[in-house]
């Protein structure tokens, strides 16, 4: 049985990421990325920190190969503690 999904792999999907403006969020974020997109391409990465700066986003575009992909990368970021939410 395969998963459907309305996504065409491989296609480019961003992935927002926030958490508080601190080394080691952009650190294990940058990790956990890389971990399941070896190719990934510094132009892919997008850094906004708030409006008063205690907090920071961070979008990166991948070039998603499946929906497995996607799952492992949320599935990541969720269990990172420095991370507030991914979208």
């Amino acid at each position: 049985m395969t998963e459907e999904t309305l996504l065409e792999f491989p296609c480019q999907f961003p992935i927002k990421t926030m958490g508080k403006s601190c080394d080691e969020f952009e650190i294990a974020v940058l990790e956990i990325f890389k971990r399941h997109v070896p190719d990934l391409a510094e132009d892919a990465i997008k850094q906004r920190p708030s409006g008063k700066g205690n907090y920071i986003a961070i979008t990166v575009t991948i070039n998603a190969t499946s929906k497995a992909q996607l799952d492992a990368i949320y599935m990541d970021l969720t269990a990172c503690e420095h991370v507030a939410m991914s979208i």
